[in-house]
């Protein structure tokens, strides 16, 4: 007798694999090295964007104590009465945190993933000439730069180290006095201009690298490229130290 066939059971939904929820786009991008490199660069234009403009700012203190200290006002009135006071400030300042937490994530995910694969290379070789010495110096130039601006805040704007007012206490509102009552101590005078070097490495790096990760990397503009980092850094660091240095020569002073 033929042994009977067995039927094949029928297929049940169970068996059918759940597709996977797929993730925000712009976190799917972020997730790969293309991602991470786009934003340290957008992250980078925001913040040289404040350093540059904080630096022409800060350059009313060569104005006298009136004009400095009314700068300090206007950034404190800014948009009112559409806001309260400081307000607009404020939401700058928690935007450039937002900013410095991107570009450092991303910077240290960039790390990571260079450390599992190096098969992206630069196209030229003054270009990879460039990247491979900023590869060796970025990391400590920003964390310099991430160390000083704690160091900056704390001095000049929170006044925990910037107890040297009238009364041995910070003067909050007199910007001028408390600025050149702080770089009136060498140490951190020299410390400022320390400091300010090893942001101007950053930058010149960090804006040549913009070019590279933005795709804005043709051979024919690479001259350009090297003289828009060197203008920037240049220029945001000789503004940054030319203060300190005004307040030891005595051209700036209570």
């Amino acid at each position: 007798m033929a042994q009977a066939v067995q039927s094949r059971p029928p297929v049940t939904g169970s068996a059918v694999t759940p597709r996977k929820r797929r993730k925000f786009f712009l976190l799917d991008l972020y997730s790969t090295a293309v991602g991470k490199k786009y934003a340290m660069a957008i992250s980078g234009i925001m913040l040289i964007g404040f350093v540059l403009a904080h630096m022409i700012g800060n350059l009313k203190m060569f104005l006298g104590a009136e004009d400095f200290n009314h700068y300090g006002e206007f950034l404190r009135e800014l948009l009112v009465p559409i806001l309260p006071r400081t307000v607009a400030l404020w939401l700058m300042r928690f935007g450039l945190i937002a900013a410095v937490g991107v570009h450092i994530h991303a910077a240290y995910g960039l790390t990571i993933l260079n450390h599992q694969a190096r098969s992206v290379k630069y196209q030229g070789p003054r270009d990879y000439q460039v990247a491979n010495f900023a590869s060796r110096t970025m990391r400590w130039s920003g964390i310099i730069v991430f160390l000083f601006l704690f160091w900056h805040l704390a001095d000049l704007t929170w006044g925990w180290w910037n107890a040297v007012g009238n009364d041995g206490t910070f003067v909050r509102g007199d910007v001028y006095g408390n600025v050149v009552r702080s770089f009136e101590r060498v140490p951190v005078s020299v410390l400022y201009i320390v400091a300010n070097i090893a942001l101007g490495f950053h930058l010149f790096h960090g804006v040549w690298s913009l070019f590279q990760s933005m795709g804005w990397n043709n051979p024919r503009f690479k001259a350009w490229r090297r003289y828009i980092a060197v203008g920037i850094a240049t220029m945001i660091v000789v503004g940054n130290v030319s203060f300190p240095l005004a307040v030891l020569a005595g051209i700036v002073g209570e």
